[in-house]
């Protein structure tokens, strides 16, 4: 995706330890219009699975989820990082946080992903696949039916991808980022 590999190289800072920092423009600060794009591109690459939910984790995953989610007229849930004392029943697993460096408890409601649900995830980042097999895990303990898994940008030399086509997988990334070295990003054409 030309227009978000170009935002990327502009906008995107690198710092120490494999991190890409794009958050004025995907995960703090966003860019509307660039994420209609982003949902008009995902649309396009899963538009031969028959999803019918879109799921993503809190909270940047929100944005590109909500916005791939109107634009085809499906409802969007959200996994949360703690259960809220208003949720009794819930589907629960543990997660590995490269970002912050602590294991979190993600949960999701049975109520709303069910085993009649073709579920396609979307989030922001895929870098070691911690999140993405959590969520995943709940999709399995739920009985829906997991149809891809799509991501904005992809962080290659952390092999996430490797891990969730070994499971069976269809992953789709936008843009795919090789290295993060000396402040220089290079992506992959």
């Amino acid at each position: 995706m030309k227009l978000l590999k170009e935002r990327i190289l502009q906008d995107g800072k690198c710092y120490e330890g494999g991190i890409l920092k794009v958050d004025s423009f995907i995960n703090h600060q966003m860019d509307p219009w660039l994420m209609k794009a982003i949902g008009i591109e995902f649309i396009r690459r899963f538009a031969t699975t028959n999803v019918n939910k879109i799921i993503t984790i809190e909270a940047s995953g929100i944005a590109p989820a909500i916005m791939t989610g109107y634009l085809m007229d499906l409802p969007v849930v959200f996994a949360k990082k703690k259960p809220p004392c208003t949720m009794k029943n819930y589907l629960s697993t543990t997660v590995h946080s490269f970002t912050k460096d602590r294991e979190y408890e993600m949960v999701i409601s049975p109520e709303f992903i069910t085993p009649d649900d073709n579920v396609l995830f979307i989030d922001d980042f895929l870098a070691y696949g911690n999140t993405a097999m959590g969520i995943l895990d709940l999709v399995e303990q739920a009985g829906a039916n997991l149809v891809g898994m799509g991501f904005i940008i992809e962080k290659e030399f952390q092999n996430g991808r490797i891990l969730l086509e070994s499971k069976g997988v269809k992953v789709e990334s936008l843009a795919i980022i090789e290295s993060i070295s000396n402040r220089l990003i290079k992506i992959k054409e």
